[in-house]
């Protein structure tokens, strides 16, 4: 499944690319299809990501590493960990905003695209170290984080505005292709990618729950019930 992998990383990067050109998908008010994505990204977290969390719990449980042991029985707090990371940063960038009164600094700029550089190379890496058993589960992964990319861009250039269309979608379409290449060379422990897997799991169930849920003025409760119930169907009768 290299080949397809490596279309699907393909495929992320041409998404952020783009950001630039899907003004018409503006927040204010927010646009149905953001909704439906919403939908399709929580079901993908409670549905797949979870269940995918335990089998990875197991795999840190089996971990003879010596310097793994300190985590073999802490999937769950690494997921923890990246979920209260992600949470300080966006805390910071919207305090920051707030002082502006219009879009985060430069320098918080720096710091909220340099970890969501590091996210998306994890992203990227994981799309082909990840062992997917059939290739239906990367698709949906891959459905899945592609309508979740297209809101964060969303959210990316509302926050810091030009500047996200100047560097930030050229850093994350370059990110994923990285963390893709990363992985297409060179290959981990077992255990190490299961933590990163973690990470990531609590970085992605913050992101998609604070960007998929939005203020309720702001949404469609219509179009993001109508994605979870059609994503959901689709994950558990595939």
């Amino acid at each position: 499944m290299v080949g397809l992998s490596l279309v699907f990383a393909i495929g992320f990067a041409v998404i952020h690319y783009s950001a630039k050109y899907m003004s018409f998908l503006s927040r204010g008010p927010r646009s149905r299809f953001l909704s439906f994505a919403g939908g399709i990204a929580v079901s993908y977290v409670f549905v797949h990501l979870l269940p995918d969390l335990n089998a990875h719990q197991d795999v840190l449980e089996k971990a003879e590493n010596g310097v793994l042991r300190f985590v073999e029985n802490h999937a769950y707090l690494m997921a923890l960990f990246g979920l209260a990371f992600f949470y300080g940063l966006e805390s910071r960038v919207t305090n920051r905003t707030k002082k502006v009164q219009s879009h985060a600094g430069s320098g918080i700029f720096w710091i909220h695209i340099g970890t969501f550089f590091f996210y998306n190379m994890l992203i990227g890496y994981l799309l082909i170290q990840e062992e997917f058993e059939h290739v239906k589960e990367m698709v949906f992964y891959f459905l899945a984080l592609s309508v979740h990319f297209i809101t964060v861009d969303q959210s990316m250039r509302e926050t810091h505005q030009r500047v996200y269309d100047q560097y930030g979608r050229w850093l994350l379409t370059f990110a994923v292709l990285l963390g893709w290449l990363i992985g297409a060379f060179s290959q981990l422990e077992e255990a190490v990618i299961s933590t990163m897997f973690a990470f990531l799991s609590g970085a992605l169930i913050l992101n998609v729950l604070k960007e998929e849920l939005p203020e309720e003025s702001d949404s469609s409760f219509t179009a993001f019930a109508t994605g979870l119930t059609v994503y959901s169907i689709l994950l558990l009768v595939a």
